[in-house]
């Protein structure tokens, strides 16, 4: 059986073993967005010019046909709803630049589904994502007990060798409320960021120590998300260990972890007075009072009924991506009323559904859906070692989708990559070299 299979299928041919490097250089740059673009950038030609070449002598030897077609399929699931909005969006002009310039993310998308297309591209690719997770946890612990992040530190002095300025600005500095780990006090993603990432480091902790090295991995990682702030993560970090404890620890050692989470929380609650006002502004939700509700909510229901305005007016392809802001004034509810945020209109939906609805319309929601769907069918017939392989992938790409949750926004240039990033993880893991060749002998 091996001999009919051929010593091809499961070996990345020489040059594309550098596929994880091309990954892990990216998620490694996030902390200074402009190089992580050049990488991709560079990433993606690469990725052209080795598909182009290698076409001709058999793609499977890069990419399964499957894991190719599931790529590419969810990533014009993301980008067609994008390019088709553009047509009567508010800011035209913006929407088909933002529209053209998104074209680049297809390349680097195959190129990323190549580096966990067969065992040792997972290990390195996947390995390497948890080391880097467990590298920010650490760092942002750090952070914790000193008041500084000694990985933004050292970029923030090469940034101000180089340029004579920091990252931030003295009032961004002055006015973090959280810990913003690596990414620094004006760019305060970090706790979504590393919920959304956690999956790898903790698929990782449970393969290497088992339960009890997932034990302190949960502990450990679950710390600095509350720390951060962003209740969004807080519910994608929920998800995640719900899904990956009970499998790891079974129902009843789960319960106990989730209990210690919640006295872990309400302790930080009462000593750390940035997690007991966010707290105390969840605790608003059973308020009967619409003001009370936008409050815990900080101004979300302003900016959804915003949102839904938005769809109504133009349910067809909505208002453009990333034309939210341009959109805003004509939608607001409450026009003159100083909103929750300050000052300004509101940049996006917040939420995802209603993020692609409002500005990619009815055309986006069929598109997304239909993305999700297949996606959800290719799990659904792929063999169990398959699924095994793409596990964290999968629910590192399902709890950031969470439609019961506030989003970053997904049609923008951080977000919008690290979701894309994902869902190629998770084709090329699930429909990996190895499925293709062991398909005819199922």
């Amino acid at each position: 059986m091996q001999n009919s299979i051929g010593p091809d299928h499961n070996t990345a041919p020489a040059g594309w073993r550098w596929a994880p490097a091309w990954v892990l250089a990216f998620v490694i740059l996030w902390p200074a967005p402009g190089y992580a673009e050049g990488v991709l950038v560079l990433g993606a030609l690469a990725a052209i010019v080795k598909l182009l070449l290698a076409r001709f002598r058999g793609g499977a030897q890069l990419l399964s046909a499957p894991a190719w077609a599931l790529t590419s399929v969810l990533f014009f699931a993301y980008w067609l709803p994008e390019a088709v909005s553009a047509f009567d969006a508010v800011d035209p002009a913006r929407a088909f630049k933002e529209a053209a310039v998104d074209l680049r993310y297809l390349p680097f998308l195959w190129l990323v589904a190549a580096a966990v297309a067969d065992e040792g591209g997972r290990r390195k690719t996947f390995g390497g994502l948890a080391i880097i997770v467990f590298v920010w946890t650490l760092d942002a612990l750090a952070q914790a007990v000193s008041g500084t992040s000694p990985l933004f530190f050292g970029i923030d002095s090469i940034k101000r060798a180089i340029s004579g300025h920091g990252m931030c600005s003295e009032e961004a500095v002055a006015a973090v409320d959280r810990l913003s780990g690596i990414l620094g006090p004006c760019n305060l993603k970090f706790g979504p960021m590393l919920a959304s990432m956690s999956p790898f480091a903790l698929y990782f902790a449970a393969k290497r120590f088992g339960a009890w090295g997932w034990f302190v991995a949960s502990l450990l990682i679950g710390a600095v998300v509350l720390l951060a702030g962003a209740r969004a993560a807080w519910v994608v970090y929920g998800l995640v260990l719900l899904w990956s404890g009970w499998r790891v620890l079974g129902v009843k050692r789960l319960i106990a972890v989730f209990a210690a989470g919640a006295v872990a929380l309400a302790l930080l609650g009462v000593f750390v007075p940035q997690v007991g006002e966010r707290i105390e502004r969840t605790m608003q939700l059973v308020s009967t009072k619409e003001s009370g509700v936008d409050t815990a909510l900080s101004g979300r229901t302003r900016i959804w009924s915003a949102a839904l305005c938005m769809y109504r007016t133009h349910w067809v392809n909505g208002v453009g991506a990333r034309g939210f802001r341009e959109a805003f004034p004509a939608c607001d509810p409450a026009a003159g009323s100083l909103a929750a945020w300050g000052e300004g209109p509101a940049l996006h939906a917040h939420q995802v559904v209603l993020e692609v609805a409002s500005e990619t319309g009815t055309f986006g929601l069929v598109l997304w859906l239909a993305g999700l769907a297949l996606g959800w069918r290719a799990w659904r017939f792929a063999p169990p070692d398959a699924r095994e392989h793409a596990r964290p992938a999968m629910l590192a790409l399902a709890a950031t989708l969470f439609p019961l949750n506030t989003h970053l926004a997904f049609y923008s240039t951080f977000w919008g990559g690290l979701a894309l990033m994902l869902a190629a993880l998770y084709a090329g893991s699930l429909l990996g070299r190895e499925t293709e060749a062991a398909e005819p002998h199922a």
